[in-house]
């Protein structure tokens, strides 16, 4: 029996992989996985989600595509006339679906969002300037960093952040099982802005919509894969009562 505190320090050891050995999932360690993930609960046990798991041929199919969209979509980001107007012709890169994940953070949350990022790239090697060493790390989301399996995670259009929440708390339950199973795990909203890549692979109802990615297979020894982000303490988490 596992005490309160081994629980503890499993939940603080997870770490966000960012470089995967290509070793292959075993089919009946990913079905354990999704069925731990089943165990969260759910608003009114709705399960408001599904997920698409990219393997093999598929996986490399969409891989392929999102690589090429974001060839095009890095170089449009660049100031200058001609790249503006190379996106107002072609159109082509643009993102298809949740374009806020685009916009900038609000003040309160980017101090955060920017810490990650420089500490992060630091140990890429990548220097704050070099936005050609930063497209092309960037672009490893698009390999799903030499994870052999992706799995979409869609929700359902009618409970809006409701869905999203249950979704969350499935995902939560999917990566802390991979986890225990020795295996690693990458959230990715950067995967989510080109839905219309994964539909073509899947047979998926309109009444979902894609939210995210998550990366899963067996962490290499990458230094990478031992960085840990900041994690905010209780003093930002919590609010405080209203003065009366």
């Amino acid at each position: 029996m596992t005490t309160s505190e081994e629980f503890s320090k499993f939940l603080s050891s997870r770490r966000s992989t960012r470089d995967f050995l290509s070793t292959p999932i075993p089919s009946d360690l990913l079905d354990q996985i999704l069925t731990d993930a089943l165990t969260a609960p759910s608003w009114s046990n709705t399960r408001p989600f599904k997920v698409a798991v990219a393997s093999g041929d598929v996986r490399d199919r969409i891989s392929s595509e999102f690589l090429a969209r974001w060839s095009v979509l890095s170089k449009i980001m660049r100031k200058g006339f001609l790249n503006k107007l190379r996106i107002i012709y072609s159109r082509y890169g643009l993102p298809t679906s949740n374009r806020s994940i685009a916009k900038p953070y609000p003040s309160e949350l980017k101090p955060r969002a920017e810490r990650l990022g420089k500490e992060l790239y630091e140990v890429f090697g990548v220097q704050r300037g070099d936005k050609d060493a930063r497209d092309k790390q960037w672009a490893k989301n698009y390999s799903f960093f030499g994870a052999p399996v992706e799995i979409f995670v869609f929700v359902h259009k009618s409970l809006h952040i409701y869905a999203a929440s249950d979704a969350g708390l499935m995902m939560q339950n999917l990566m802390l099982s991979a986890h225990a199973h020795g295996l690693g795990t990458c959230a990715q909203g950067a995967v989510g802005v080109w839905e219309d890549v994964v539909r073509e692979e899947f047979e998926i109802s309109k009444d979902y919509r894609l939210l995210c990615g998550i990366a899963i297979g067996y962490p290499s020894d990458s230094p990478v894969n031992d960085f840990g982000a900041n994690r905010i303490g209780l003093d930002e988490l919590m609010v405080r009562p209203r003065r009366k």
